[in-house]
């Protein structure tokens, strides 16, 4: 029987992406390190994950959905979110904190994503990870 992984984390998502690392200048080579806003949401999003790490890290092919949702404001509840940021660098954050969780043996095992972004009267992101 395929495994499957199914959950939504009722949050805030954050808008801070794996883009916005920070260059700095130490003896005139440029050192990289995260700003605080990106350690927060990675922080943010490693202490919902662990919550529903599978028992046994995925180590096959595997198809990832993620919805996220975004607090609606002025928009209509289900709407898509057509502004920043982009899905693929909301992506890269969250599937590293899933490597870091140990969701799967390594994310290169993600063959297929469906990713999609949302205005949403409850604010969260959904998650399926299923077997190829």
């Amino acid at each position: 029987m395929k495994m499957k992984t199914e959950f939504f984390m009722a949050m805030i998502p954050p808008t801070a992406t794996h883009q916005e690392k920070k260059v700095k200048m130490v003896n005139n080579k440029p050192v990289f390190y995260e700003a605080d806003e990106l350690k927060t949401a990675r922080q943010k999003l490693l202490a919902h994950l662990s919550r529903y790490a599978p028992k046994q890290p995925y180590d096959c092919g595997v198809r990832l959905v993620t919805k996220w949702c975004f607090p609606r404001g002025k928009y209509l509840d289900g709407s898509y979110k057509l502004s920043a940021p982009d899905t693929d660098n909301l992506q890269k954050l969250l599937k590293d904190c899933m490597t870091k969780a140990k969701y799967w043996t390594d994310d290169a095992l993600v063959a297929s994503e469906i990713v999609e972004k949302f205005w949403a009267e409850r604010p969260g992101i959904y998650i399926r990870i299923e077997e190829l």
